[in-house]
């Protein structure tokens, strides 16, 4: 055991201020850019459909690296894995600050994302090891402020940045933020993960990495990617089911599919799935929106965003404890239901809208998001027993990445296809008015397709219902309503 005393002598809430300060530094990333991505298609004269990939590639890392986290954590201490993860995104910020071309910045942005994937499970494992089921849920929702108010909070700080500075300073000044960070955990983290050193599958690393990183390169190459595109998925669908298949034959499996025996579990992963696709898309073609249609400027756009990321972040804690008190239900199916009618009305946008109206719509947007986040993923992990908290957080956190990343490729490859077909059929197509059109008719398609995964999440929200955690045995436990 790597205990730092008995569970009585651990500290919650210098780890939970430990945890929460490293996550904020290094999920604020996910989005940081997104507002700096019409200046970067200038400044490195690419494409909208390769830049994205600065999203795209940050997502498919974490993806390709949260599979083996929960062999990591076996054999790294909780401090050794938030500090190696720490640094590993130091140097990644450093890379993308001296970019001198776009592939720089991106092997930048990877680097950055490779801490990113080893500190979430960490974070996620930490929080269900030294919280009792029963105080979860404002745990949980300390840690949804941070998930979902980082990345929020993202474009709007960016845009201010971008308005006095060059897009390097997105990089620069992340860099004292993330030795703060490093140091405070040295300071304040205790190791309350156990060390089991469990053996390590090289097999299953392999197909992880080839499963996860080709459909996610599959997707993001989209229709440009021709048959390369095609053949790379079909190949991370057959690495997958390989490793599906290695994983429910190891005596000692990398990722333990047993937690899919726990339905609320399953239930969870699948809406979490469906949302962070739909989340992915909407924070990366909503600032195309606002910059390429209404013509405003990234601090404009990003103060369009700050009023949303700013509820958000104060209503999570409230919404962890009003889980505690309700269950999951009462709190995500209104969520849902927000969030349906929102993307609804942002399918409908037009060329003329005002920042105003923008400004309503996301900020509403963010109170569902907040109501069900947070709330479904922790109905998913109580129910699992404390052997598989490795295994569900990984599972769970790799599934809700990889699939932010196929949302972001699949929506921008909807908008770029269907802006294509527009002006394909327009008389004018160099003309700047129909080209504008052109892009909010994608906009809005892209947007549509993001309404119909949320309203098959509203659906399953349904059959959410409040789980306790699992015997010692690890056999499922009862659900109530």
């Amino acid at each position: 055991m790597t205990y730092q005393g008995t569970k009585n002598e651990i500290r919650r809430g210098p780890i939970t201020v430990t945890l929460i300060i490293g996550a904020f530094v290094a999920i604020l990333n996910e989005t940081f850019l997104n507002i700096a991505l019409s200046d970067l298609i200038r400044y490195f004269h690419v494409p909208a459909t390769t830049i994205q990939w600065l999203t795209t590639a940050y997502l498919l890392v974490i993806g390709i690296l949260m599979p083996v986290t929960a062999l990591i954590t076996g054999w790294l201490s909780t401090r050794q894995m938030f500090l190696g993860a720490m640094t590993l995104f130091l140097f990644g910020t450093l890379i993308g600050g001296f970019s001198l071309n776009f592939s720089m910045l991106l092997i930048g942005r990877i680097v950055q994302a490779a801490g990113a994937g080893l500190l979430m499970p960490v974070m996620m494992n930490t929080i269900l090891l030294i919280y009792p089921p029963e105080k979860r849920g404002g745990a949980m929702g300390l840690i949804g402020l941070v998930i979902m108010f980082a990345p929020a909070l993202g474009p709007t700080l960016s845009g201010f940045i971008l308005s006095i500075l060059s897009w390097r300073w997105l990089f620069f000044l992340i860099l004292p933020l993330a030795v703060i960070s490093i140091l405070i955990g040295v300071r304040y983290l205790q190791n309350v993960s156990e060390v089991t050193k469990p053996k390590v599958e090289i097999r299953s690393i392999v197909l992880s990495t080839i499963g996860f990183g080709s459909l996610v390169y599959g997707m993001g190459s989209g229709t440009s990617g021709g048959w390369i595109s095609l053949v790379l998925l079909g190949v991370g669908v057959l690495a997958l089911l390989g490793f599906v298949w290695l994983q429910l034959h190891l005596e000692e499996p990398v990722l333990d599919l047993r937690v899919f025996r726990y339905r609320m579990f399953t239930l969870a992963t699948l809406l979490m799935i469906l949302l962070m696709m739909a989340l992915f898309a909407t924070m990366i073609l909503l600032p195309l929106y606002m910059q390429r249609v209404l013509l405003l400027t990234s601090f404009s756009a990003g103060m369009i965003l700050l009023p949303g990321g700013l509820i958000n972040g104060l209503l999570s804690p409230l919404t962890g404890k009003l889980f505690d008190k309700f269950g999951p239900v009462w709190l995500s199916v209104p969520g849902l239901a927000i969030v349906v009618v929102v993307l609804g009305m942002f399918s409908r946008l037009t060329t003329t809208e005002s920042a105003l109206y923008v400004t309503i719509l996301y900020a509403v947007m963010m109170i569902g998001l907040s109501m069900v986040m947070m709330p479904v993923s922790t109905t998913g992990l109580n129910q699992l027993p404390k052997s598989l908290y490795p295994h569900g957080t990984a599972i769970m956190n790799t599934l809700q990445q990889v699939s932010g990343g196929i949302g972001t490729a699949v929506f921008v490859g909807i908008m770029v296809g269907t802006q294509k077909n527009y002006l394909n059929q327009s008389a004018h197509p160099g003309a700047k008015k129909e080209q504008i059109l052109a892009l909010t008719h994608g906009l809005g398609t892209a947007f549509l397709c993001a309404l119909f995964l949320t309203l098959t999440a509203f659906a399953l929200a349904f059959f959410l219902k409040r789980t306790e955690a699992a015997d010692v045995a690890g056999k499922p436990s009862g659900e109530t309503d």
